[in-house]
């Protein structure tokens, strides 16, 4: 665990999370390594690029509609960063699809998002 960094690593991912709730897609990606893996929580794998994660937000964006809460965000002894999150679906009509807590883990490096999975 490097706790050197770790002001500005959970300011990364809270402004990430805040990010994607305004849908301020180009802000987010900007925080994203440029080869980034993210989690593809509709279809399982992973999305790789930060365009890669643009066609995928898009894509989730014109069916669902989701809103991410982070809860705490904590460094686990892997040296990644897990954020428990309340997560709250609903779909373009208003009907609740999604509300629980799930687990984000992220890697981090020289201040870009290296990696987002969803933990079981």
């Amino acid at each position: 665990m490097n706790p050197t960094n770790t002001a500005s690593e959970q300011d990364l991912l809270w402004g990430a999370y805040h990010d994607f709730n305004a849908r301020h897609i180009d802000a987010v990606l900007a925080r994203l390594h440029p080869n980034v893996e993210w989690a593809n929580g509709m279809e399982g794998g992973h999305v790789h690029g930060r365009e890669g994660v643009r066609e995928y937000w898009i894509r989730q964006w014109g069916i669902l509609d989701p809103h991410v809460d982070p809860l705490r965000i904590q460094q686990d002894e892997d040296g990644r960063w897990v954020v428990e999150v309340h997560q709250v679906v609903h779909d373009h009509d208003g009907n609740l699809l999604v509300d629980k807590v799930v687990h984000h883990a992220y890697r981090i490096a020289a201040g870009r998002i290296e990696r987002m999975d969803i933990l079981p």
